[in-house]
Formats: C-alpha cells, sequence, structure tokens
C-alpha cells in the first residue's frame, strides 16, 4: 500500500458501488502505484472554460480554427457560436492520469476519444477516470475509461486510455507554474 491511497481507498466503496478518489492535499502530488490500483477506483477534476482559456489554448496548439475564435464565423456553424477545442476536454483527462489516478510517473500509451457535444464558453467541465482493468507483468499496465460531462451531467467526450502505472510511489510539492499574461491583438 502507499501513502497515496491505503487500505481506506482499496477496500472502502460509497452508496453507488464507486471506489472513493484518492486523497488530494494542495500543492502535493501523490500517485497511487500499480499495486495499491483496484479496478473501479476513480478520480476527477473540474474547471470551467473562459474565452481566455480557449484563446491559450490556440496560442499554445496552434489551433486558430475560426470556429473556436472568431463570433462572426461561428454564428454560421451548427453551434451558433463560439465552441472550446475539443482536446481542451481532453486535456483534462491528461492532467488526471498524470496529477491523481495513478499520477505522477505515469505513462501514457494511448488514448482514444468520441467527442458527444461541444463545450461553449462558461462551461463547467468534469474530467473522471475509471479503473476498468490492471494488465500486471514487465509493464503494469492499466486501462481506464474517460469521462468529461458539463454542468449538466451530459457527457461531452468519452474513452479510454491505456498507462504504465508507477510502481514506486511518490509524494512531492508541485512545481509552480509561470504566471500567463493574455495580451489581445488592437482590432
Amino acid at each position: 500500500m502507499t501513502a497515496a491511497c491505503g487500505e481506506e481507498c482499496k477496500n472502502a466503496s460509497t452508496d453507488a458501488g464507486v471506489m472513493p478518489q484518492p486523497p488530494v492535499t494542495p500543492g502535493i502530488l501523490k500517485n497511487v502505484t500499480f499495486d495499491a490500483i483496484t479496478v473501479g477506483q476513480s478520480a476527477s477534476i473540474t474547471r470551467t472554460l473562459g474565452r481566455d482559456d480557449i484563446a491559450l489554448f490556440a496560442a499554445v496548439s496552434g489551433d486558430i480554427n475560426p470556429a473556436h475564435l472568431d463570433d462572426a464565423y461561428a454564428t454560421a456553424t451548427p453551434f451558433k457560436q463560439v465552441i472550446g477545442h475539443g482536446l481542451w476536454s481532453g486535456s483534462l483527462i491528461s492532467a488526471v492520469l498524470g496529477t491523481r489516478l495513478p499520477g505522477p510517473g505515469t505513462i501514457y500509451l494511448s488514448q482514444d476519444l468520441q467527442f458527444r457535444r461541444p463545450v461553449l464558453p462558461g462551461d463547467t467541465v468534469t474530467a473522471t477516470v475509471t479503473v476498468l482493468e490492471k494488465r500486471p507483468g514487465r509493464n503494469n499496465v492499466v486501462i481506464l475509461n474517460c469521462r468529461c460531462t458539463n454542468q449538466h451531467g451530459k457527457d461531452v467526450v468519452s474513452g479510454t486510455a491505456e498507462v504504465i502505472a508507477p510502481t514506486v510511489a511518490v509524494r512531492r510539492q508541485a512545481m509552480p507554474l509561470p504566471t500567463v499574461q493574455l495580451i489581445k491583438p488592437l482590432a
């Protein structure tokens, strides 16, 4: 057992039969090792998408599709307004895998995603991963169900991920992130 998720996570379940999430301490990153991971265990993060998030995602990814950035263009699309990048939601799944379950030391092997509905500015998205299968062996592979839901409980992204889970417990201070200033071009 690891300090990240001891017997309380391995043996406990909620009334709905869902395994509890690994405990989260602000500023501290902890993983759940392959041996401590249980089928049914899950972890989540929640974020709200803002227009600045869309602009920053476009700047970092290079995806400047006008459906994400241009209000006038977006009114002529099926969604009638600007929408967030689908992979913004996908990146929340990556954040859960890398920081919560399994957490630090996780190696991403593959991911499949289905985009179910758009994420609009102001939507709050919860990304949840749930352990479906453990494959013990040389690589200690874990298969996880991945879901992103909006504030109405509707799926926006779903799929599965395959990762190599860490075998050594990690507990460390999270690295500070840089401050980012968004300077919008003059019209």
